[in-house]
């Protein structure tokens, strides 16, 4: 099309962008692998009960007092195809502690998004937390996608936080973009382009790699560190 007027870059489409498979993703530290409903069991002691009704504080669903209640969510939650889930199995314990997913999955324009993302308190703020995450956005951007997005409750101040410790670019706020159990939700918006990913990977790599953890498994440098080093 021949125009004077502002366009975008042409996009090299010469690479296949697909629909990613639902298998296992296997890590130093953890394994994730697609969510079946006979992870209900392991599951409800990590991330449902009465001990971890907060978890679900900005969910769409739950939370899950009851084991029964427990299982037809992850049933239901199996069955689809996007969202895709996987169950997080920490390999030092062999104990699932968590669950996420892919979601709004869309070959055609290469964008995906990661969420759902259910840490168990023992999985959150540690190594393998953050393995989770570059293992399956590692894998996003391998299976040619070009555009990972991170969504949230704009006041979910742990999950913003996160995404930006996890290297993700804060876009804004969509006001008054959904109501979540009867209350008004705005999202904060994140991404990382696969223009970005090298550099990002690198600093993953370099930050969980094993000597960056002293004896007593505490981080010698920070992942920030290693994003500014590669940046």
């Amino acid at each position: 099309m021949d125009t004077d007027r502002p366009q975008g870059d042409p996009v090299d489409l010469s690479t296949d962008c697909i629909f990613p498979p639902h298998e296992k993703i296997a890590g130093s530290l953890v394994e994730l692998l697609p969510l079946k409903q006979e992870h209900a069991d392991g599951l409800f002691p990590t991330i449902g009960g009465e001990e971890h009704p907060s978890l679900y504080d900005y969910m769409g669903y739950g939370p899950f007092n009851d084991l029964d209640a427990f299982r037809s969510h992850i049933t239901h939650l199996s069955n689809g195809k996007d969202p895709q889930f996987h169950a997080i199995v920490d390999k030092e314990t062999s104990k699932l502690v968590g669950q996420l997913s892919y979601l709004r999955i869309d070959p055609k324009n290469r964008v995906i998004e990661i969420g759902h993302i259910m840490y168990s308190p023992s999985l959150q703020k540690t190594p393998q937390a953050t393995e989770v995450f570059y293992l399956l956005a590692n894998k996003a951007f391998e299976n040619g996608y070009r555009r990972l997005e991170w969504k949230c409750d704009a006041n979910n101040a742990a999950s913003r936080g996160a995404a930006g410790r996890l290297g993700f670019t804060f876009e804004g706020v969509f006001r008054q973009h959904m109501i979540v159990k009867g209350r008004n939700r705005d999202t904060a918006w994140f991404s990382i382009l696969d223009k970005e990913w090298p550099a990002r990977k690198r600093a993953f790599e370099a930050w969980l790699d094993p000597s960056n953890f002293d004896q007593e498994r505490k981080q010698v440098k920070a992942l920030k560190q290693f994003q500014d080093a590669y940046s």
